[in-house]
């Protein structure tokens, strides 16, 4: 009788601060001197030293994340130690490894993370205070963390990151803001140096350093201010009249209702400001914008990175025929382009049971698709109408703007009788 193949050896995966060596843990340092193969920055193997870890050294390649699964196939059966800086399951290689091999196949020893030495140097509560991190990220992820008042902690992506911050929040409206640079936290060469964002001239100093910014917004500004909840000032935005305005814009993004990790398709994306101000709701939110007018297309890319949220995708091209490939939403936004043939069936289809659709038309003949739809379907469907108070003569009246009608449904769960033609024959098949 053959017995059962050996399960997979663990992977230690260790934190290193910037004090090496010296402020590991007995454990951590068991695991490192156990090691067989040591995977980890050029940075990090030099913290180790010779004599005590005598596993072969293998340097990340770049790009990292795909080079995980390789490196882990290679080495396998072997002991393996994966270096990471402070906490690794922090912005760390702890969660690309998690996601490869499985938390069950981890043996984790956290150090202390720069946001904890940063905080504690600061005397700020860590729960206070925003974490936005530009490693191997556009540092425009900033501006959507940019509130009057609020801590922010940037983990810097090198020696010039502290300059690109100061730009970004002079741009951004944010210049009295008071930074402070903390290099080589928790080591003997620590040091720190501040100034404010609108007269910042600091050289490039250290590359291992965490930003810290107390967000000051200039009263003078011409950037308007931003608040946390959808519907944004129209001035936020660079557009061409393509805008979907912003009081129908905030009860958009409230019946299109987005939940953290949820993923948004705004086709017909104008000036992207559906997605944008998805994404604005929470960090983990994505959204893809479909837009067939190329100068439009550019327009959403910037809009996206001076708002903060530089990760929205933009596809240029006509929908339905540019949705395809593109990963399954949990909400779809319908903001123009809806008499295109076969649109409104293709996001349709491509929503999972529980999946929202919204749809905004000024036409007639739009309108009365969305009618048919909403007689077939069910859900909502409303008139939005708005109107601004207007100088008329020498008085006051009010101006009414073009009215939206909004159709939104939510895709239904099947029921146990929901069967198909395909369903019945599979069961025909199986009793015969």
């Amino acid at each position: 009788m053959s017995s059962a193949p050996p399960l997979p050896l663990p992977v230690s995966v260790v934190g290193l601060g910037a004090d090496g060596w010296a402020g590991l843990t007995a454990a951590a340092r068991s695991a490192l001197t156990g090691a067989e193969v040591l995977i980890g920055g050029p940075r990090q193997l030099d913290l180790l030293p010779a004599a005590d870890c005598a596993g072969e050294r293998v340097a990340w390649p770049s790009p990292l994340r795909p080079a995980v699964p390789k490196l882990m196939a290679e080495h396998a059966g072997r002991r393996i130690a994966v270096l990471a800086s402070g906490d690794p399951m922090f912005y760390g290689i702890g969660r690309a490894l998690a996601e490869e091999l499985g938390p069950d196949r981890l043996r984790v020893h956290p150090h202390p993370s720069s946001v904890s030495y940063a905080c504690a140097r600061l005397g700020w509560p860590v729960e206070d205070t925003e974490v936005v991190t530009v490693v191997g990220r556009p540092v425009a992820r900033l501006a959507a963390a940019l509130y009057e008042g609020r801590r922010v902690l940037v983990l810097s992506a090198g020696a010039v990151t502290p300059g690109e911050i100061a730009a970004l929040l002079r741009e951004r409206g944010f210049g009295p803001s008071r930074m402070r640079v903390l290099e080589q936290l928790g080591s003997e060469r620590e040091d720190a140096y501040e100034g404010r964002a609108e007269s910042w001239d600091h050289a490039p100093g250290d590359p291992l350093n965490v930003v810290a910014v107390e967000c000051r917004r200039d009263r003078d500004s011409a950037v308007p201010r931003l608040g946390a909840t959808p519907g944004l000032p129209d001035t936020a935005y660079e557009h061409d009249g393509q805008l979907t305005k912003r009081h129908v814009r905030a009860a958009t993004l409230c019946a299109l209702a987005p939940a953290p990790g949820e993923l948004l398709w705004d086709i017909g994306g104008g000036s992207g400001s559906i997605g944008i101000e998805w994404m604005r709701t929470h960090p983990s939110c994505r959204a893809v914008a479909v837009e067939r007018v190329p100068e439009r297309a550019a327009r959403i890319t910037r809009n996206a990175a001076a708002l903060g949220v530089p990760g929205l995708r933009v596809v240029t091209g006509a929908a339905p025929g540019a949705l395809a490939g593109l990963p399954a939403p949990d909400a779809v936004f319908i903001g123009g382009g809806l008499t295109a043939p076969g649109l409104l069936d293709a996001a349709w289809e491509a929503l999972a049971p529980g999946g929202r659709l919204v749809v905004n038309t000024v036409t007639l003949e739009s309108e009365a698709v969305l009618t048919e739809r909403y007689r077939r379907h069910g859900g909502d469907l409303v008139k939005l109408a708005v109107a601004h108070a207007a100088a008329v003569g020498g008085f006051t009246g009010w101006r009414q703007a073009m009215p939206v009608t909004q159709w939104t449904v939510t895709k239904p769960w099947p029921r146990p009788d929901d069967r198909t033609a395909q369903d019945l024959n599979e069961e025909e098949d199986q009793t015969t």
